[in-house]
């Protein structure tokens, strides 16, 4: 692609069409169309012959404009190269939220060749990469329904992007999990034909700050004998998307070379029903030694994340986070678009919230209100897995995982619903990242500065 052929792309605010950089006939054919520069409207700009010269987008109101309208356009262009002219706001994250707009998942079936971009030469074409790539590895892998993403595909994918970046894999699976002391995360996938797992991968030096990611990896979540309804088993092949985004964010740390040791663990199961599976009422050990009753078989990942966050924790990191598709009532509280974020460390929170609009990648805090860990309890065990009454079943998952949390520094638990029901700026239909710019932004300006 090159500059000179590209066909230029011009942003224009609303109400901004008399101060842009037309000629009398381009402008005169906008207001004759009726172009104003309304949020995310695309007019050709033809020549005396026909052939489009340019195309105008409408980027809207200063007031309540998204930071990745630009996704709109990458949306909604046909094939071809562009270059950003105009209002394009910070060109890095304009270039971002194009890519990302014209992502699609094309594994099934094919689609129309995308828009292509040439990027503006004062953007960080470097960011612009590795974001994009961040963000549609996390894409792919949720969009990938489970009959080809199990257990067994999820850890080649973990291991593709161990390989790329160095990165040293240890994989503990089947009943290997009961002798190295993860029986939750056992009891939760052994109904599977494929067999649990965890996967732990580690990078970057033992010198520099411990920061460990932990994704829940439920490939497909039948509900176990508590089972779902057809559906609600429609979407469960999204219940990876924490594992999902995990990878995503991890990729793009270690393309930044963030001075960071980093550890991620991603415990992989699918929920499945057959003669040996968990039943709700069964007490489980955990890792961290305490046990759990089971009054749902349906809050499995809690179970897993559980375990996996126990190991991560004995080595006490600096900064421990973990992402999650895990509560129906977190999407019930915050819709589809903002994830629930908790977290020990006030300050960590309000840094990764705030990075988060900065980069429209939109978070919201929620409270480890202690006193709803009442409805955890169990008659006959630690802990339980359900709370009773129905209430607060965001903030009470949250509570159940903060006990397997004792020594990091600060802990950040991201309830997310990985899947966009509409198409938003920068987001298509269907499994999404969520988080990922947000964490990384945060993470970027700690380490970084």
């Amino acid at each position: 692609m090159s500059k000179q052929s590209a066909i230029p792309l011009i942003f224009i605010p609303e109400g901004g069409l008399q101060a842009a950089p037309l000629e009398d006939s381009q402008r005169a054919w906008a207001e004759a169309n009726r172009f104003t520069g309304q949020q995310g409207r695309l007019l050709a700009l033809p020549d005396s012959k026909g052939r489009v010269t340019a195309w105008l987008f409408g980027t809207g109101a200063a007031e309540g404009r998204p930071v990745f309208v630009a996704g709109l356009a990458g949306a909604g262009l046909p094939e071809g190269d562009y270059q950003l002219q105009g209002e394009v706001g910070d060109p890095t994250l304009a270039a971002i939220a194009f890519r990302l707009g014209t992502y699609r998942f094309e594994t099934y079936r094919s689609a129309p060749p995308p828009p292509r971009l040439v990027l503006p030469e004062v953007a960080d074409s470097a960011e612009v990469e590795r974001q994009v790539a961040a963000a549609s590895l996390a894409r792919d892998l949720i969009n990938t329904p489970a009959n080809d993403l199990g257990p067994d595909a999820l850890e080649a994918r973990a291991r593709e992007l161990a390989k790329t970046h160095g990165m040293s894999v240890s994989v503990t699976a089947g009943d290997d999990l009961l002798d190295q002391n993860f029986p939750m995360i056992h009891a939760v996938g052994r109904a599977s034909a494929q067999a649990p797992r965890l996967i732990d991968l580690r990078w970057g030096k033992d010198t520099d700050p411990k920061v460990t990611l932990v994704g829940k990896g439920v490939t497909f979540d039948t509900g176990g004998l508590d089972i779902k309804s057809a559906s609600g088993m429609l979407m469960m092949k999204k219940d990876m998307g924490g594992a999902a985004n995990v990878l995503g964010l991890a990729h793009a740390i270690m393309d930044a070379g963030l001075p960071v040791r980093l550890r991620v663990l991603l415990p992989v199961v699918e929920n499945a029903i057959s003669g040996n599976a968990f039943r709700p009422g069964d007490v489980l050990r955990s890792r961290a030694g305490l046990s759990v009753e089971i009054g749902n078989t349906d809050a499995e990942g809690r179970l897993i994340l559980a375990d996996a966050l126990a190991l991560a924790d004995e080595e006490t990191p600096e900064l421990l986070i973990d992402m999650a598709t895990l509560t129906g009532a977190a999407r019930i509280a915050l819709g589809p678009e903002l994830p629930a974020l908790y977290s020990t460390d006030d300050r960590v929170a309000a840094g990764v919230a705030a990075a988060g609009l900065a980069a429209e990648d939109p978070l919201w805090p929620m409270p480890l209100w202690s006193s709803y860990a009442g409805l955890l309890s169990s008659r006959i065990a630690d802990i339980n897995n359900a709370a009773s009454g129905g209430h607060a079943g965001s903030v009470t998952a949250a509570l159940f995982l903060k006990r397997f949390v004792r020594n990091a520094g600060a802990w950040v638990h991201l309830d997310i619903f990985g899947w966009a029901p509409d198409a938003r700026p920068g987001r298509p239909a269907g499994g999404t990242d969520q988080a990922i710019r947000a964490l990384y932004g945060f993470l970027r300006q700690r380490y970084l500065g």
